[in-house]
């Protein structure tokens, strides 16, 4: 039996008796309630057996209907989208509609350029309703119908689909707020923000915990409510860009060195590619080295003694890097015993001399530099401002042997390392009781004529936060105190970065590997339909126009009793209903199949799952919005190896045209591109043409 597009598409011209209007009434009613499945009882049995998987009620598996008059779908949070959208078979451009429909009626106009649609998560255990906004945005009315992420995803040969759907969670502070689409869309503070297109690539732009702002969701179950939801309407993969911070720490180098894994690897993500050509090999390779650094490499004495303290309170050796930061991490959510163990004391009588003497360390009235840089308004960078300041402290360690320095002594000694003197004054200014490396940075004037000097002191952190403490002389406690949360947290960042400033190169390398993606695949399931990935075959003037390679397949699904010629209906359906490429387009023939069109198409020799090739005519060949990465050539072939754009910033050599990272041509991040710029090879050229030139423009002269 034919499927019902093919039919419709084969019998256009057919006339269709017209349906009584009860039908009608009572197909709309018979339809709307097969939305919902019936069922037997609202709540789930109490004898159920223990062991067995908690399994969700029908009422809790599928969304429940509107209530209130409000018109809007109300899901259980951990079930969303329902057991009914989980067990779609289609592609994202039909189940997506699939689902919009379900929600009810756009709140936007049908034909404008955006339209929302809106649904609410209720949460059982907290009680509250978080809602989550759809928004369908055409590429055509779109400001920017291109898309940037795709491009650094390494999708830029991919065709511009006609729709992108938005799904965000809101801020908490607008979760009963009225806003439209186009307001949505311009916001940057939702919890959750993801975009796929119509042809099921899509993007996790923005997605926020309880760091981020998040009262009732944390971090996790706004990831699982994006993965189940990309899961159920078949998207084909979603794109990542990994920048997840914990305060001052990176997430992807620190759990990648504890635990070999980022935090998206969880639900699947894997590594697409490195910046700066960094391959997977490379990562590994840097992982490894960081997790296997031992211990004793670092040489901040902080860490040393945070060695020892947690050496003896785990009773383990902690020889490497990755132990002792899986050891502060497992002892950040460890709760202090209720009675710590009595410690050793020794009894002293009050008439019997000498009494022991008190050393009391005071608190320091110093902060780090990198602290007070963070501070600071100025136009030089974090990293300029830190290496600054490093130099000087080295100029005061080689030229001052212990004695003070006046300003302009120091000055003079930096001035030979560091260029602008703009940023030198700055950061002589800024050193003031400041601790920079293993040094406190004192800075006082002279009592007679007010002449700043410097002199630098050993420095070494406190092993507590709390007042001055008594130490008793010739005494050593025989017992470690417990670290409270915010001791592990400052030993864990000593630990970062002494294992960064061992291991600079390595650190460097994991933190380039920031885009990760997750693939679902085909999907091709032991069901009565067949999915094939369909290409367009483009004719050889076509061909010849094209400037990237051709993108993956489409996914097309027909039933096992399907003909040829209803594939090919699918296949053309599927084309000009994705892509503005595809508007006009009107298929020919397949190839990867035999038979005529009225063959079926488990007899053609392709089974489910292959690549079927799509020939026809009408491509819009003239289109801006042919591919993501625009129909401009463009080509990267940067010192680094890199050949795509990965994001980072570029600059395009005035002479070639070819782009290359900043960074590899010694341009700064926070440095200004300069107005004329040659990469090496063009630069080397004319170099080696200048004396041919200069004989060539001199003009001789006239007797």
């Amino acid at each position: 039996m034919p499927s019902t597009r093919a039919l419709r598409r084969l019998d256009s011209r057919r006339p269709r008796p017209p349906k009584p209007v009860a039908a009608t009434a009572a197909a709309a009613v018979k339809e709307e309630e097969s939305q919902w499945p019936t069922s037997s009882s609202s709540t789930s049995s109490s004898s159920s057996s223990a062991s067995a998987p908690a399994k969700p009620p029908a009422a809790a598996a599928s969304a429940a209907p509107p209530t209130g008059g409000s018109g809007c779908r109300v899901y259980p949070l951990r079930y969303f989208p329902g057991r009914d959208a989980a067990a779609l078979g289609g592609a994202f451009r039909d189940n997506v509609r699939w689902l919009l429909k379900l929600w009810g009626p756009a709140a936007g106009a049908a034909s404008g350029p955006v339209s929302a649609w809106r649904a609410k998560l209720s949460d059982e255990r907290t009680g509250a309703v978080v809602p989550i906004v759809a928004v369908e945005e055409l590429a055509a009315a779109s400001p920017a119908p291109l898309c940037d992420l795709c491009r650094c995803a390494g999708w830029s040969n991919h065709w511009v689909s006609k729709r992108k759907y938005h799904f965000i969670i809101p801020t908490e502070t607008d979760w009963d707020q009225p806003l439209g689409a186009s307001a949505l869309l311009r916001r940057s503070d939702h919890l959750l923000h993801g975009i796929i297109h119509s042809n099921g690539f899509g993007h996790l732009v923005a997605l926020c915990g309880r760091d981020g702002g998040s009262t009732f969701l944390s971090g996790r179950e706004i990831m699982d409510i994006w993965d189940h939801l990309c899961s159920a309407l078949r998207v084909r993969a979603v794109s990542v860009v990994d920048l997840t911070r914990k305060r001052s720490l990176e997430l992807r180098l620190l759990l990648g060195v504890v635990h070999g894994e980022t935090w998206f690897t969880r639900w699947g993500y894997c590594l697409a590619k490195g910046c700066f050509s960094v391959s997977t090999s490379t990562y590994a390779a840097a992982l490894e080295d960081l997790a296997a650094l031992p211990v004793d490499y670092l040489r901040s004495r902080h860490v040393r003694r945070v060695v020892t303290i947690y050496r003896r309170l785990s009773n383990k050796p902690l020889a490497t890097v990755r132990e002792l930061l899986r050891c502060l991490l497992d002892w950040k959510h460890r709760e202090p015993p209720l009675s710590p163990p009595p410690a050793k004391t020794c009894t002293q009588l009050p008439f019997l001399p000498p009494k022991p003497c008190a050393v009391k360390r005071m608190r320091q009235p110093c902060r780090r530099f990198e602290d007070v840089v963070d501070l600071l308004d100025c136009r030089w960078s974090k990293k300029r401002l830190l290496n600054a300041a490093e130099v000087v402290v080295d100029k005061l360690l080689e030229h001052a042997d212990g004695t003070k320095m006046t300003r302009q002594a120091v000055r003079d000694a930096a001035r030979g390392a560091i260029g602008d003197t703009g940023l030198l004054d700055f950061v002589i200014k800024s050193l003031s009781d400041t601790i920079v490396g293993n040094h406190i940075v004192r800075r006082v004037p002279d009592p007679e004529n007010r002449v700043l000097h410097f002199s630098l002191e050993e420095y070494a952190e406190p092993e507590t936060e709390s007042d001055p403490v008594e130490v008793e002389a010739g005494h050593t406690p025989s017992v470690v105190r417990w670290p409270s949360t915010a001791e592990v947290e400052r030993d864990l960042r000593a630990v970062y970065r002494a294992m960064v400033e061992a291991r600079t190169g390595a650190a460097q390398a994991v933190l380039d590997c920031k885009h990760w993606v997750k693939w679902w695949g085909l999907g091709d399931e032991s069901d009565d339909q067949l999915r094939f990935l369909v290409e367009w075959r483009p004719q050889p003037q076509e061909a010849a126009e094209l400037t990237r390679p051709l993108p993956p397949g489409d996914i097309v699904v027909v039933p096992l009793h399907a003909s040829i010629g209803e594939l090919l209906i699918e296949a053309e359906h599927a084309l000009r209903d994705t892509y503005c490429f595809f508007e006009e387009f009107q298929a020919n023939s397949l190839d990867g199949i035999a038979g005529e069109k009225w063959d079926p198409v488990m007899l053609g020799g392709a089974e489910s799952g292959d690549t079927i090739g799509v020939h026809g005519h009408g491509v819009d060949m003239v289109t801006g919005m042919r591919c993501q990465g625009g129909s401009n050539p463009w080509e990267v072939q940067c010192v680094c190896g890199a050949q795509d754009d990965d994001g980072e910033r570029m600059v395009a050599c005035d002479a070639c045209n070819v782009w290359h990272h900043t960074r590899c041509v010694g341009i700064a991040d926070d440095e200004p591109v300069p107005p004329l710029f040659l990469c090496l090879l063009c630069g080397g050229a004319l170099m080696a043409a200048g004396p041919i030139l200069g004989e060539a423009l001199t003009v001789p002269e006239v007797k």
